[in-house]
């Protein structure tokens, strides 16, 4: 029997973990990726000021440029409604524009369109993940991970390499997604939603915290009208509603300045009901039925316009090559916002 003492002992402890930490950050940069630890000048400022922030981060992309910038983060239900999707599209897409980071989740449902939405603006985003830098999930997001960081996003975990997506790690991760951001825009969420754990832990850390209304029949518009009316979340309708609560000098470069023309009631003219000036006959018919948030089901356009349906799949494949509408699944359409 070996008599070691402890300081032995702890020396030897110390040199395998040493070993142990080593090889973990070599396969971490054989990835392309990168370990950020607590007390780095290069932490992200905002999440190392909350509350027991995690002590490692695993990082990939352009994460010290899009942490840099003003960091807004969009969450939701995973089976969300066309309604939702659009929301979080158009929002993620008018603040990328502008030059905020969309942060998110990487799940499916509004969390994907909210990056998708970042990307199609040339935008930037980050995806904050529930598992190690080598577990996309859902496997199926492997490409959109992709696109992120071709796109000079960034992929964030505080988890090792080889976690994979069990259920306990997801709170954790919508922690860093509050703790990296400015505000939290809620799109959608179910009475027990994780959106609605993430909307609890931003105010925990003094964020803003924002929701998007829903219709009051849905059970996906449960979450976000309760953090409306019991909670305290500013209402959202368009992207400004966001910059607005942003700390005054972002807000003061987002925003434009004041417009000196006062405009009349009734001046205002939505664009999205005003079909292109260039459309077919037959595709006008169509393009006027659709709706952003209602989809329509080919046999009720069928029916709706009278063309035969040799007419209408080419009016609609012509509508949706000039990415004017969005085919779903079941033969559905909605115009594209």
């Amino acid at each position: 029997m070996l008599r070691l003492t402890p300081e032995s002992i702890e020396s030897i402890a110390n040199r395998e973990l040493h070993a142990r930490a080593e090889g973990e950050i070599e396969r971490v940069r054989k990835l392309g990726g990168d370990i950020l630890v607590l007390d780095d000048g290069v932490y992200p400022s905002l999440l190392r000021e909350t509350y027991d922030p995690p002590v490692v981060l695993y990082v990939k992309g352009a994460w010290s440029e899009c942490l840099e910038r003003p960091c807004v983060a969009l969450v939701g239900s995973r089976r969300c409604s066309t309604y939702g999707q659009n929301a979080a599209l158009m929002l993620s897409r008018e603040l990328a524009q502008r030059g905020v980071t969309i942060i998110s989740g990487l799940a499916r449902g509004i969390d994907a369109a909210a990056h998708r939405g970042a990307l199609e603006a040339g935008g930037r985003t980050v995806a904050v993940m529930g598992t190690g830098l080598d577990q996309v999930y859902p496997r199926d997001h492997k490409k959109l991970s992709e696109e992120i960081l071709k796109q000079n996003g960034a992929l964030v975990t505080q988890f090792p390499l080889g976690t994979p997506p069990v259920s306990e790690n997801f709170p954790y991760r919508n922690r860093v997604i509050s703790g990296v951001s400015l505000g939290v825009v809620v799109i959608e969420a179910a009475e027990n939603s994780g959106s609605l754990i993430t909307a609890r832990l931003a105010m925990e850390q003094n964020r803003e915290v924002f929701a998007v209304p829903g219709n009051i029949t849905s059970r996906n518009s449960f979450g976000t009208n309760y953090l409306i009316k019991g909670a305290g979340a500013k209402l959202v309708q368009q992207w400004q509603d966001v910059a607005a609560e942003l700390p005054a000098e972002i807000a003061a470069q987002l925003l434009p300045p004041p417009s000196k023309k006062s405009k009349k009631k009734g001046e205002l003219v939505d664009q999205l009901q005003l079909a292109p000036s260039n459309l077919s006959e037959h595709e006008r018919a169509i393009f006027k039925l659709l709706s952003t948030d209602t989809p329509q089901q080919i046999d009720a356009l069928v029916e709706s316009t009278k063309l035969s349906i040799t007419q209408l799949t080419s009016a609609l494949l012509n509508l949706e090559m000039r990415e004017l509408i969005r085919a779903l699944p079941g033969k559905c359409f909605v115009r594209k916002l």
